[in-house]
């Protein structure tokens, strides 16, 4: 934006040269010159400081990862990628013979656990039998049916179905395949159907001029010409590169670290954005600009900036 603002002051000093045909001279040149170094070098301050501004700024959502609670064989993957998903809608299907087996093998266990639990207590009813058989045998019973609740769980279990409202995307899961129940190793990426979050990082010296509830304004890469207004919702109040986890190391100085960004929370109210908001998947990348009430009059050369950064996406680089 500073380029854009260096390249405006010097197309209205060729303008004015021409038109009020000043010479080149000496003077004239330098004049003009060390005029931009004052003028652009205050407006940008002003404007930097007041109403700061990220080229990083990102739209983010949140993705589950889909881990079957039980390992086994996939039998059917009935769901299809993108596709919209209720809450308990199946994704796919587990080899259930297995779980099967294991649960009939318990409950057959248990009409005989049962069945001993009986005669104890009856001999002990008759006082001829003895008192820790009786519980030895109930003990039993109810170890078993601990078992087989967890294996009708298991059972149960082996229908994975969608969390939520949404969709998976990228369905590579294929009848055949094993499914684990490895959290490092989803077996699909489900999409909740839920507002996504924009989130532009300023730098920490803008936290100067960061307030909840300014105006704000939004340009995507993706939507060339269009700038869609907005106020910030949320200055979160800490930095990935300052987090410390427990661990039996202590924090030391491994050299110069990035600054890191603050993360800011921009909600979008544009009522135009919604006929936009197909061509704004989740992860797009854009441009935001805050506006806070200190020198507001300079905020409208942050805007006409902002808009013509905006333009400029229809430019496609070539790589």
């Amino acid at each position: 934006m500073d380029l854009l603002l260096i390249l405006t002051y010097t197309a209205i000093c060729v303008a004015i040269f021409k038109i009020f045909r000043i010479p080149l001279n000496k003077w004239s040149v330098p004049t003009a010159a060390l005029g931009g170094i004052v003028l652009i070098g205050a407006l940008i301050f002003l404007m930097n400081y007041n109403h700061p501004y990220s080229e990083v700024s990102r739209m983010y959502f949140v993705s589950t990862p889909v881990i079957p609670v039980v390992s086994g064989r996939v039998t059917e993957v009935p769901v299809q990628g993108n596709q919209a998903l209720k809450k308990g809608d199946v994704l796919f299907r587990l080899d259930p013979i297995p779980f099967e087996n294991k649960l009939k093998s318990l409950k057959a266990q248990m009409v005989s656990a049962k069945a001993d639990q009986f005669r104890a207590s009856e001999l002990v009813k008759r006082n001829v039998g003895n008192r820790r058989d009786l519980d030895i045998t109930t003990a039993r019973v109810d170890d078993l049916q601990g078992q087989i609740n967890i294996a009708q769980y298991e059972l149960d279990n082996t229908t994975v179905r969608a969390p939520s409202d949404g969709f998976v995307t990228h369905v590579s899961l294929r009848p055949g395949m094993y499914a684990a129940r490895l959290p490092l190793r989803p077996s699909m990426v489900f999409v909740p159907a839920e507002s996504h979050y924009f989130v532009a990082w300023m730098r920490q010296n803008s936290q100067l001029r960061l307030t909840v509830g300014d105006e704000a304004e939004v340009a995507f890469d993706g939507i060339p010409g269009e700038v869609f207004s907005g106020k910030v919702k949320t200055v979160v109040g800490v930095i990935a590169e300052g987090q410390v986890q427990p661990s039996g190391n202590l924090v030391g100085f491994t050299g110069s670290p990035p600054p890191g960004r603050v993360p800011v929370q921009i909600e979008i109210d544009d009522p135009d954005f919604e006929k936009y908001r197909a061509q704004v998947p989740g992860g797009a990348y854009g441009q935001a600009a805050l506006y806070s009430q200190h020198f507001h009059h300079v905020a409208v050369m942050r805007k006409i900036l902002l808009r013509m950064a905006a333009w400029m996406n229809y430019i496609f680089p070539f790589h």
